[in-house]
C-alpha cells in the first residue's frame, strides 16, 4: 500500500467519524477546518481561508454558504476593498468550537490507541515533515502563478 493511499483512507474515515459526531448540529465532517479557522481569525477573507486550509476557492465559497445558511458564520464585504469578502464567526460557531476540538481529540486518541507517547510523537514528526513538503509544493505553485499574472 502506498503512503497516499493510507493518508487518503485515513482522511475519509476521519471525515465519517466527524460526520457521525456532528450529527444533528448542521455541521459536516468537512467543515471543522472552517469553524476552527474562522473562530481563530475573525474577518479572514474567503481567499485567506482557502489558503489556510489548502482547498480551492470554489469549495470555500460553497462551504461558507452552507455554514452561513446554518447560522455558523457571517459574510461581510471588506470596508476598504469591496472585492474582498470577510468571514466572521457567529456565537453559534463559538458555541460549537469546544465540540469540534473534542471530536478532533477523540479521533486522534482513537487512531493512536495503544501507541506510546514516543510512538505518537515520532509518527507526528514524520507526518509533519511530509505535510510541510506537500505545503511547500502548493505554496511554491501559488507564488509561481502570482508571478505570471
Amino acid at each position: 500500500m502506498t503512503l497516499m493511499r493510507c493518508i487518503s483512507v485515513i482522511s475519509r474515515c476521519a471525515t465519517q467519524f466527524r460526520n457521525d459526531r456532528f450529527e444533528g448540529t448542521g455541521l459536516s465532517g468537512y467543515q471543522y477546518a472552517y469553524i476552527l479557522n474562522v473562530c481563530r481569525n475573525p474577518g479572514i477573507s474567503q481567499e485567506g481561508l482557502a489558503k489556510a486550509i489548502y482547498v480551492n476557492k470554489s469549495n470555500v465559497a460553497r462551504q461558507v454558504a452552507k455554514l452561513e445558511n446554518n447560522g455558523y458564520i457571517e459574510r461581510r464585504m471588506c470596508a476598504t476593498n469591496r472585492r474582498i469578502t470577510e468571514v466572521y464567526p457567529t456565537q453559534k460557531a463559538y458555541d460549537i468550537l469546544p465540540l469540534v476540538c473534542q471530536v478532533l481529540g477523540d479521533w486522534n486518541a482513537y487512531i493512536t490507541e495503544g501507541y506510546t507517547d514516543e510512538m505518537r510523537e515520532h509518527m507526528i514528526n514524520m507526518l509533519q515533515q511530509v505535510m510541510e513538503r506537500a505545503m511547500n509544493y502548493v505554496d511554491g505553485r501559488e507564488e509561481k502563478d502570482s508571478d505570471s499574472e
